[in-house]
């Protein structure tokens, strides 16, 4: 299975990085300055769970890609999103697959707009990664999963060809039958802990040692989930169990990446984590006051963001 997976930050890279040891055929397509970094050090992953160099990976830019691969591996930042849609259109044939790993649901929207619901997987992964100022990607904890599957919960070819190209790559591959529930759970955890330390400036820990920051967090996780509900998927009691023993975990130190994002003065996913959820709330006449204050709060930041 040709492989092409787009962008090789910390996530790409990571997820990329491992199937080019494990023997897959892999390209990255990348920005020239990226790819030059690559040609010069090489993609380096440091990481509890073993690292790797991998000298001089395989890349592609937009302006060289010219094939259909097997499978299309999209980890952009979703501001990125539109303009990688026109990038990655040459790499997905009429057999070709994409799999987006962003969070929330927008970019199914967006994709099977330009290529078709056909082509277009359900995907998430779990892993806390970055990349340092050389290039270098660095695994931050022990969790590093990448699901996907049929949107339509189907058990297809496709999917048994994902799972087996991935096979034996150090990190942990999961096809899934339901992973547009997969999708949705994560994303009502993932807004209800980027809106809330992004609102208060602070780690989960802090914010449970505030008076009234329990009851914040849980108003708003209950905000993402009626929201969940109504756009027909409540989150399942597990997923749910997890998100409120995360967020209200006292001393964890536990932030959003939106949340360090936003202290570096960096750009952020408010539209497409919690916006999207806020709007799909508002068709649906369900009132999210907690979703909407994180959303107000975030905008007020990207406000000032474009007056310096």
């Amino acid at each position: 299975m040709r492989i092409l997976v787009v962008g090789a930050g910390a996530t790409g890279g990571y997820f990329g990085g491992r199937l080019l040891q494990a023997g897959a055929d892999v390209r990255f397509l990348v920005r020239e300055q990226r790819a030059a970094l690559l040609a010069r050090n090489g993609l380096r992953i440091r990481s509890a769970l073993g690292d790797a160099d991998i000298a001089a990976p395989p890349t592609v830019t937009a302006a060289t890609l010219r094939e259909p691969f097997d499978l299309v591996l999209l980890s952009c930042k979703a501001w990125d999103l539109p303009q990688v849609i026109e990038d990655i259109a040459s790499a997905v044939g009429e057999s070709g697959a994409v799999l987006p790993i962003l969070n929330g649901m927008r970019q199914l929207d967006l994709l099977d707009a330009r290529f078709g619901a056909a082509r277009v997987l359900g995907g998430q992964c779990v892993i806390a990664a970055t990349l340092d100022a050389d290039g270098t990607v660095h695994h931050l904890n022990r969790s590093h999963s990448l699901s996907f599957g049929e949107r339509d919960g189907s058990d297809s070819e496709r999917v048994r060809g994902i799972a087996q190209a991935m096979a034996g790559a150090n990190f942990e591959p999961r096809a899934s039958g339901t992973i547009v529930q997969d999708m949705w759970d994560k994303w009502v955890f993932l807004a209800s802990l980027a809106g809330i330390t992004c609102l208060m400036r602070a780690p989960v820990g802090d914010i449970m040692a505030a008076a009234g920051g329990r009851a914040a967090t849980l108003a708003l996780l209950d905000d993402c989930r009626r929201v969940a509900t109504a756009c027909g998927h409540e989150p399942r009691p597990a997923a749910l169990q997890r998100a409120h023993d995360v967020l209200t975990e006292t001393g964890s130190t536990l932030s959003a990446s939106m949340m360090r994002d936003l202290e570096h003065g960096g750009r952020i996913e408010a539209d497409h984590v919690i916006g999207d959820l806020l709007a799909r709330g508002e068709a649906h006449g369900v009132e999210t006051p907690m979703l909407r204050l994180a959303h107000a709060h975030l905008k007020a930041y990207e406000a000032r963001c474009a007056h310096t």
